[in-house]
This record gives structure tokens, sequence and C-alpha cells, in this order.
């Protein structure tokens, strides 16, 4: 079970924002049961995607209610980046968003896990649960980019595509004052860019968000698969309010 920080220490703005992140792309990964390539990544994924929703919970917990938050909310209401929100496409747009967004949280989990402020309990078990998700992700770039002519085409239009979210990672959060973005952002390109290299995959040459400062799912605007795949998740418990299982 995650560690659940003391909620009375806990910045709410950050405890939102990596909460956010955690439960969205765990939804996201938990669209691909039964529609995985092989069974294997059936359970790897779902794997991944319960390892990101117990962090959901425990970061969402100190904010508030976490079926309130998860559920209740309107779409406005949420701090989650724009990257883990886009939709899964093929397996290699779910392989590259992986990457980007496993290696981002593998690195900032380990900057809270080395410090005394109050996400370091939480981040202490999410740091090793983020290194298995960074090596699945790395190891299918690796196979993919590095492969056939189909995989690597599509892998690379994959990493076109999703690379204008990636800036948005490495705007400052309310409430994290210890991590230093800058450096998170430099040592993020340059793993990114090796594993890339790599998977004979090109680095795209476009701005990322972060250089125009276009991210804006930490204030919360979000890109319309977002709404769509939010009334997906939603449903259930509006449609049966107060209903115990």
């Amino acid at each position: 079970m995650t560690t659940t920080p003391a909620a009375e220490t806990v910045p709410t703005a950050a405890a939102l924002a990596l909460g956010d992140d955690a439960l969205v792309l765990s939804h996201r990964l938990g669209e691909w049961a039964g529609h995985a390539p092989v069974l294997e990544e059936e359970v790897a994924l779902a794997n991944i995607a319960l390892d990101l929703l117990g962090q959901a919970r425990a970061l969402l917990s100190t904010a508030g209610d976490e079926d309130q938050l998860a559920y209740l909310r309107e779409e406005r209401a949420f701090r989650n980046c724009q990257l883990v929100e886009q939709p899964n496409g093929d397996f290699a747009h779910t392989i590259a968003r992986q990457l980007f967004f496993s290696t981002y949280q593998h690195l900032l989990h380990d900057r809270l896990a080395s410090g005394d402020g109050p996400f370091a309990p939480l981040a202490g078990k999410a740091v090793k649960e983020a290194a298995y998700h960074r090596d699945h992700a790395e190891q299918w770039t690796l196979r993919l980019g590095d492969g056939t002519d189909e995989s690597h085409g599509r892998m690379q239009r994959a990493v076109d595509a999703l690379w204008r979210y990636t800036g948005e990672l490495f705007q400052p959060v309310e409430g994290l004052d210890e991590v230093d973005w800058a450096a998170l952002e430099r040592t993020w390109l340059e793993l990114v860019t090796d594993v890339l290299g790599r998977a004979t995959l090109t680095v795209p040459e476009g701005p990322r968000i972060g250089a125009w400062s276009a991210g804006a799912g930490r204030q919360g605007l979000h890109t319309e698969p977002f709404g769509r795949m939010l009334a997906e998740m939603q449903h259930l418990h509006r449609s049966h309010p107060g209903a115990a299982w």
C-alpha cells in the first residue's frame, strides 16, 4: 500500500497536480484492458495502471475526499498535465507517452524522496514503481524504434505528435519549491534523447510547450479528448450517487 503523508502538511495544489497526473494516466492505461497487443502487455499495462491509481489515491486523499475529487469535479478543476490525457492511439503512441511521463515522474520522485519535505514518504515508494514504468517504456521504445520499418515509422510519428506536450511537465508546481525544475528538465532531455538515439529515432525539432508557455493543464485548461475521457470515468459514480458496493 502506498504510504500517505499527513494531510495537514501536504500542499493541496501539489497533491492535486501529482494526484491528477497519476489518476488520469491510470485510466488511460486501463483502457487497454482487452485490447493490448499481447497477453503479457495486458498484465504489464494493468499493473502500471494500478501503481498509478495507488499513487493517485494517496495524493488525493490528502487534499480531500478521494472519491469526490476523482468523480465529482468538473473538467476545469483537474490539474493534470495535458500529456497524460492524450488518447492511447496505437501502441506506439502509448509507449511514447509512457516514455516521456515515466522518465519525468522517476526523476521527480527521486528528488522528492531524497529530501525531507511532505512528499518524501510517498515518493520513496513511488520512485521504485516509476523506475519499473520507465524501464518498461524504454525497452518498448527500443524494440519498436529499432524494429521493422512499420514499427519505426509508427514510433517516430508518436514521438513527433506528443513532443509538444512535454514542456508543461517542467512548469513549476506550487508547493514543490524544493525542486529545481530547470535542472530536472535538462536531465530529462538528456535521458530521453539518449533513448531515442539508441532506438534510431529522431528528436523532434519543434518547440516543446514549455518553450512558449502554452501548456495549461495545471491551470485547468485541457485538450478536447479529456472531456470525453472524464465523462466515461465518472459515469458510473454520477449515475448512482451514494451507492455502496
